[in-house]
């Protein structure tokens, strides 16, 4: 059932749980996220990255994406994430995306706020939601996937500095009028290097300002104890993809190293192995945002 992202945060909001957002550049991920949100009976969020465009388009992929959404048996929102320019979010609405996500963050705030108010004008026009980001998200070097260069935590002298400022976000919020917002608290796009130093205590802080679903990117990686207390101080929705990824990854390796060089290998016979490997892995992310 193909809903918008407002319908699921809104709900997931008022029950306090996260929904999870999956980014599915190939058939196998889409396969996956899908089974796996119908086994558990869960809402789940499909996310086209513009940056996996070098691995499939939008125009390729954003109608699979659409037509299982629609089969599917739970609601399922589906999201461009990290839209980095006009044109590609306007292609993901008139595509039929429910939700848009305009990443511009890496500009200044009154520029991020200007272009950003923009995109929601003509997203809420053809009802669809919109997701902005505001303040630092950092990048890991292995995995990060989202075309930066990759830094840490320990590149910045003060996090203030690049965290997600409360009273700039409820000013950015009232200006937009976006949907739900993403924001920096230290989470890392991509594998996590070393333990997450997570200022968890600065969701609760912007929610004190901002009645509004907050998005947690760099999902992968943390601990189960840190989506619990995020998902209760305001996390309504949570990026996931780097894992998943590196499970399918694992399941061809096992698979491979379970036959000689002259044992016959065939590519479905490593799709069926990631598919099912993803579908695991993401289960065990949905069981844990899932939890009241």
């Amino acid at each position: 059932m193909l809903v918008t992202l407002k319908e699921l945060l809104t709900d997931a909001k008022e029950k306090q749980y996260a929904v999870g957002a999956f980014n599915v550049p190939n058939l196998e991920a889409i396969r996956a996220v899908i089974q796996a949100a119908e086994e558990l009976n869960t809402p789940v969020i499909l996310q086209h990255a513009e940056v996996h465009e070098n691995l499939v388009s939008i125009e390729e992929i954003g109608p699979v994406m659409l037509a299982f959404a629609q089969k599917a048996k739970v609601p399922v929102a589906v999201h461009l994430d990290h839209g980095a320019s006009y044109e590609m979010c306007v292609k993901a609405i008139r595509m039929g995306f429910t939700s848009v996500m305009y990443d511009a963050s890496s500009k200044p705030y009154e520029v991020n706020r200007d272009e950003t108010k923009e995109i929601v004008k003509i997203a809420h026009a053809a009802g669809v939601s919109v997701e902005a980001e505001l303040g630092h998200i950092f990048t890991s070097a292995v995995g990060g996937g989202e075309g930066r260069g990759s830094d840490s935590c320990d590149d910045y002298e003060n996090l203030d500095d690049i965290y997600t400022d409360p009273d700039l976000a409820k000013a950015f919020v009232e200006a937009t009028g976006v949907d739900c917002l993403a924001i920096g608290f230290g989470t890392v796009h991509g594998v996590y290097l070393k333990e997450p130093k997570l200022d968890l205590d600065r969701i609760t802080q912007i929610k004190t300002k901002i009645d509004l679903p907050f998005v947690m990117h760099g999902g992968s990686g943390v601990s189960e104890e840190n989506y619990r207390i995020a998902i209760k101080n305001g996390i309504c929705k949570i990026n996931y993809y780097t894992y998943m990824n590196k499970a399918a990854g694992k399941a061809v390796q096992d698979f491979l190293a379970d036959h000689t060089e002259n044992d016959s290998v065939f590519f479905d016979e490593l799709s069926l192995a990631a598919t099912d490997a993803m579908k695991e892995n993401a289960k065990e992310a949905m069981a844990i945002f899932m939890k009241p």
